[in-house]
């Protein structure tokens, strides 16, 4: 249904990213286990603590530049071949030090797979730094300092992500003061797990220009008024908000609630493998709760209008995706294969 739409993606976190097969075939390199995490080709979770559990063995099993550079590769080679423009991966350098890699390191790894995806693909992308919530205040704010002194062109972003449930968003507040500061685009994960006030902490003590989810927004129409009139950008998951229980089925989901309201969204994957599917089919299930081509499309143009870039980057982003729109108008609607 959404094939021959470009599109964009600000929300996928990079491990969360990697098949079942390629992360068996890491695990074995390694001689590491997949009993627990991988079943019938397939990744195993109950709940959000075992999702973590999960993904943090995924993350395991990448331990060298080279490791990391074939994970981002293979994703954004993946992104082109759906029609993509732009893609912002979540990177954690926590990840690449839990197996003895540094976060310079990780972050060249990720690097180099991003410029050969481009060099091949023209997929351009950036990298969005996650300091992970349930690691503590301490631990995000030591990753803000580093990344005040670290400079990567590539790496344009700060968030934090893990469990939405675990202390408060005030506490973290300094590290994104840090972030801030040293000119990176701030977005944080919100209303996802918890409910509005956790959207509304974000908006009060944060002041991101984006939000991770933010879906329970929609259970408050007062704080519906303040994201769309703050112009607040939501980047919303459908298929991991309905695989992790957020809303009971696709017929309850916020995203058509959100729209009519006047709130920025755009579309994204988040963990696909985790929850079975894809940037196309997150798309798709777009399409499936009544949005025509053109609404689609200005969900993408919020992605690139809302995108951690440099201008004459977004103009140009915005340049080709214009083009291609025309592209696709001029040559009639498609049907679905």
């Amino acid at each position: 249904m959404t094939r021959h739409l470009p599109k964009a993606e600000l929300h996928c976190h990079i491990e969360g990213a990697a098949p079942p097969a390629l992360t068996a075939r890491q695990a074995a390199r390694y001689g590491l286990s997949t009993e627990g995490f991988i079943r019938d080709g397939a990744y195993v979770w109950e709940d959000f603590t075992s999702f973590i559990r999960a993904y943090d063995f995924v993350a395991s099993v990448f331990r060298t530049e080279e490791d990391y550079a074939a994970l981002a590769h293979a994703y954004l080679s993946e992104l082109a071949g759906m029609n993509t423009l732009y893609a912002e991966l979540f990177v954690s350098p926590d990840h690449g030090e839990a197996v003895g890699l540094s976060a310079e390191a990780y972050i060249d790894g990720l690097a180099a797979g991003m410029m050969a995806a481009k060099e091949e693909t023209g997929i351009e992308s950036r990298m969005v730094i996650i300091g992970e919530r349930h690691l503590g205040p301490e631990n995000v704010l030591a990753r803000a300092r580093w990344l005040e002194r670290f400079h990567h062109p590539l790496v344009t972003g700060f968030n934090m992500a893990g469990d939405e449930r675990m202390n408060r968003v005030e506490d973290y507040a300094p590290a994104f003061e840090i972030a801030r500061g040293a000119g990176y685009g701030i977005t944080i994960h919100a209303g996802e797990l918890c409910g509005t006030f956790s959207v509304a902490d974000a908006l009060d003590h944060v002041q991101p220009s984006r939000i991770g989810h933010g879906v329970r927004a929609v259970e408050d129409e007062d704080l519906l008024r303040r994201l769309a009139q703050e112009g607040v950008v939501l980047e919303v998951c459908p298929a991991s908000n309905i695989a992790l229980k957020v809303f009971p089925d696709y017929e309850s989901h916020a995203l058509p609630a959100l729209v009519k309201a006047g709130v920025k969204v755009c579309i994204n994957s988040d963990d696909p493998p985790f929850f079975h599917t894809s940037l196309a089919k997150d798309y798709a299930l777009a399409a499936a709760m009544g949005f025509d081509d053109a609404a689609i499309n200005r969900m993408t143009e919020t992605a690139l209008e809302a995108a951690f870039v440099d201008e004459d980057s977004r103009s140009a982003l915005l340049a080709r995706f214009k083009t291609l729109c025309e592209a696709t108008r001029a040559s009639g609607p498609r049907e679905d294969p």
